[in-house]
């Protein structure tokens, strides 16, 4: 990989202008792998964009269509199902080393001051890939998936005296309906992804900054 970037900054020269950006400081003493869960979760979450991408070219959000677009990836495209399989399972993972990451946070005590905005942060982007798949188990349109959403969405009703704008909020409207799995796509694919690059970003440009922090 050495070779290929120094051959990509032998073209663009992308090494001076970048200098900054490029240089990490050096690693702290202490570090096992129980410190690259994140950087793990990132990679899932990477895999959940690309397979995504290219899942979204034969997926229809439509309540007359998304069903049978979904069979259709499974049986009739060329590695649909890998690449939907890939995506399901990476959803998992994403979820389960953020958390992971966040215990290993926790008790390790690396949220502790000046590193409190950066806690909040992961704190954000775990809420946000709960969001993420919530959303996206609609998506498949089946009796499955539409009635655990229907259940999902109805706990929005319980909220004293705003429940029932919550759950229209949410569904798009009364019932569950096409607008809903509208919504949900849109939130699926545009809105959640663009908000946990935003955050991913700025929880990396922190560590960056601040550096790891390895209690010996």
């Amino acid at each position: 990989m050495g070779k290929v970037f120094d051959w990509i900054d032998n073209v663009f020269h992308v090494k001076k202008p970048h200098r900054r950006f490029l240089k990490r400081a050096i690693l702290p003493d202490g570090l096992n792998y129980f410190y690259c869960l994140g950087g793990a979760a990132f990679t899932s979450y990477l895999l959940l964009l690309v397979t995504g991408l290219l899942l979204s070219m034969y997926y229809v959000p439509s309540e007359h269509e998304a069903f049978s677009s979904i069979v259709k990836i499974q049986r009739e495209v060329h590695l649909g199902w890998f690449i939907r399989s890939v995506h399901k399972w990476s959803a998992t993972f994403i979820i389960v080393f953020i958390l992971s990451h966040t215990l290993r946070v926790f008790i390790s005590k690396a949220y502790s001051k000046p590193k409190e905005l950066n806690w909040v942060i992961g704190a954000l982007t775990l809420l946000f890939a709960f969001a993420s798949g919530f959303t996206g188990y609609l998506l498949p349109w089946d009796q499955k998936a539409y009635w655990a959403t229907e259940v999902g969405t109805s706990m929005g009703g319980t909220v004293p005296l705003i429940g029932k704008h919550i759950v229209y909020l949410i569904r798009g409207g009364v019932d569950l309906n096409g607008a809903t799995l509208i919504r949900f796509y849109s939130m699926h694919v545009l809105w959640f992804p663009l908000c946990m690059s935003l955050l991913l970003w700025a929880h990396f440009h922190m560590i960056k900054r601040q550096g790891i922090k390895v209690n010996l």
